[in-house]
């Protein structure tokens, strides 16, 4: 049996600096629309219709198949990653000798992501800047796209 993939629902912790700025990767590569972004952070996200609590939801990341099923943990990393052309990074993380490593190096990673995003403060502020500067020169240039937010998204 065939798995459809795509589009897969990212549901990510939008409090969360890292998390945000690989968010953020993705939504600017996701050239073809197959991802999609939902901010469990946000108020009135309820994660109820997804079979999932929101502690579990914060503990590793999820991600919703067109089906309904869910993806947990580094698995949604390898899917996302190759929806944006990105695969070749990530494919020798489910070969099995380093499966259970990437696995655990991503547990221990979601239990501390916001003191490892108090630590990385001043790399993710540089990056985002950076990036900011190159979607801003990319505008000047006639191919501005501006990212829409969940909140955008939902009022149209």
């Amino acid at each position: 049996m065939t798995v459809n993939n795509y589009p897969l629902t990212l549901l990510y912790d939008g409090a969360c600096p890292v998390c945000m700025l690989e968010m953020d990767n993705l939504k600017a590569r996701n050239h073809q629309g197959l991802l999609r972004f939902v901010d469990i952070s946000e108020a009135g996200f309820d994660p109820t219709p997804l079979g999932a609590t929101l502690a579990e939801m914060n503990a590793l990341i999820h991600a919703q198949r067109p089906d309904g099923s869910l993806v947990i943990g580094v698995e949604v990393f390898r899917l996302a990653y190759t929806a944006v052309g990105l695969g070749h990074f990530t494919h020798f993380t489910a070969w099995p000798i380093f499966k259970p490593l990437v696995d655990a190096a991503y547990l221990l990673f979601a239990r501390h992501r916001m003191l490892a995003s108090r630590i990385a403060m001043p790399f993710i502020t540089w990056l985002a800047a950076r990036r900011a500067l190159g979607r801003s020169l990319a505008c000047k240039k006639g191919a501005c796209e501006l990212p829409v937010s969940n909140h955008e998204r939902n009022a149209s």
